[in-house]
């Protein structure tokens, strides 16, 4: 008997038609079936098809926006203006994917011609990136668009040239069918395989392990909690043929206020990240959610309480992701070296949560584990400690995406101490910034978002950003082969005109 299910109004709990049926084991076999069949014809593509994919994509979605933003905001509570914004970063990595295909560096093509006076001598060596093959996407809940089941890692993975088998969130089950039938209808308008993007939905466990571990799966890319990004990838690692998981589980994002700074402009600060820890009801992986500062921080507690206690908050994404904070934020509470600074409140059924900050010291944080791993919700923690003890509370931080340092460059002592926060910092997280708020994740070539366990399963790889394209590709080297075996971009006369390195010298065309 098939199973179904609904997502669910987070405003009032009710659940919102259609149902949707949960795929069964047959449904996953056929689509990473169709997307293996796939793969080589997207392979094959030439870079102006596969960036004409991307933008093509980016025009459906734009086209069906009304409705999907009204959708998304029926199954997140996220609002329009929110999810508006959404829907065009959306829109906009997939355009910014397509420049980069067509540009052509991604393939990384390298020619060193044989040279037999060479010691030893050399043989003719050709090397590029190829695609992985079919990739298994995650959409997250947080972000039903740009993290959904056509957000980034899509994106990416198409513009890698590999097929996509995605996995909608239950929780925006309604808006990943509307984004689903906006890619599939471009992927028919184009002529491509139908296997080169497949939509499969669950409310269970069982279709994301089965996706996870069929064999015809090459890698995946996960945006979600530390537990299931965790279990995707055990799961991927105990396959005959282990596959990488690419997931990004969140992060506490740690920020440190150097004595000076704190003088300086306290309540400021405080008022940047109570707004940024508040943000979406505080369910950003990148929400500041500890805040290292000196022992006389009395006045930025003070504005820090008052600044999250006037924050609009509405009802977080759904019931189950509601319940577990306000459960996790009294069991913090009732740490022993830890105060509660806002009063006692309770959420009501569906009424939303209330923000929070706790206080605590070094060495209550250092001892308590339960303090050191992500809260998802709109809380921050207080660390005071003494401005010796900065530096060396970067080691207590567990591996995550963002750190933030707010300093006085101009005060030579506090400089020498932020430079040592930075370097420290940047040993343990993916991005570091200075004064400023880590929510916020501008798409671009420089970008880096990701970082050491827990925050990722992989710190050397990006989900955000044009080098999130590099997750999907691997290198493949040609020695003494014929010009008409090779991959056309490795021809001698470079006839798709894409930057590469030739005997050692970098050449643009």
């Amino acid at each position: 008997m098939t199973r179904t299910f609904t997502a669910h109004d987070p405003r009032t709990g009710d659940p919102v038609e259609p149902s949707f049926s949960e795929a069964d084991t047959a449904a996953v076999d056929a689509a990473a079936s169709a997307a293996a069949a796939a793969a080589p014809a997207l392979a094959a593509l030439t870079l102006d098809a596969r960036a004409t994919l991307l933008e093509a994509i980016a025009d459906a979605l734009e086209a069906d926006g009304p409705a999907l933003i009204a959708r998304a905001d029926l199954e997140t509570a996220l609002g329009e203006v929110r999810l508006t914004g959404e829907l065009g970063r959306t829109t906009g990595q997939l355009r910014a994917f397509a420049a980069l295909v067509r540009e052509g560096a991604h393939l990384g093509v390298v020619i060193d011609h044989g040279d037999a006076a060479a010691t030893p001598a050399r043989p003719d060596l050709r090397r590029m990136l190829v695609p992985l093959g079919p990739v298994a996407v995650f959409g997250a809940s947080n972000f039903p668009l740009a993290f959904g089941v056509a957000g980034g890692d899509t994106a990416s993975a198409l513009a890698a040239g590999c097929p996509v088998v995605a996995k909608a969130h239950p929780s925006n089950a309604g808006t990943s069918a509307l984004v689903a039938a906006a890619v599939t209808r471009t992927v028919t308008r184009l002529g491509l395989p139908e296997g080169t993007f497949t939509l499969l939905q669950g409310a269970g466990h069982e279709v994301g392990s089965a996706l996870v571990t069929h064999p015809q799966v090459s890698a995946v890319g996960f945006t979600g909690s530390l537990r299931g990004g965790r279990a995707l990838a055990d799961l991927a690692a105990a396959r005959p043929e282990p596959i990488p998981v690419y997931a990004e589980m969140g992060s506490q994002n740690p920020v440190w206020i150097t004595p000076a700074a704190l003088a300086a402009r306290g309540v400021k600060i405080a008022q940047a990240l109570a707004a940024s820890a508040t943000l979406g009801v505080g369910q950003f992986c990148t929400k500041p959610s500890v805040v290292f500062v000196p022992p006389d921080a009395d006045a930025f507690v003070h504005a820090l309480t008052e600044a999250v206690a006037a924050a609009p908050l509405g009802p977080m994404l759904d019931a189950r992701i509601e319940a577990h904070f306000v459960a996790r934020r009294a069991d913090l509470a009732a740490l022993t070296g830890v105060t509660d600074a806002t009063a006692a409140r309770t959420s009501d059924a569906r009424g939303g949560v209330d923000a929070g900050v706790l206080v605590t010291d070094l060495t209550t944080w250092s001892r308590e584990p339960l303090l050191r791993e992500e809260c998802f919700g709109p809380l921050i923690v207080v660390v005071r400690c003494r401005a010796d003890e900065l530096v060396d509370a970067v080691a207590t931080v567990p591996g995550g995406l963002t750190a933030s340092v707010w300093s006085e460059p101009d005060d030579v002592a506090d400089r020498t101490l932020a430079a040592a926060l930075v370097d420290r910092a940047a040993t343990r997280v993916g991005r570091v910034l200075h004064d400023g708020v880590p929510t916020g994740v501008a798409v671009s070539w420089a970008q880096q978002h990701g970082g050491p366990y827990p925050a990722t399963t992989a710190a050397s790889s990006t989900s955000v950003g044009m080098h999130a394209v590099d997750r999907f590709l691997r290198p493949v080297a040609y020695q003494d082969m014929p010009e008409a075996l090779l991959p056309t971009c490795l021809h001698g006369a470079n006839p798709w005109s894409v930057p590469r390195r030739v005997d050692g010298h970098l050449e643009l065309p």
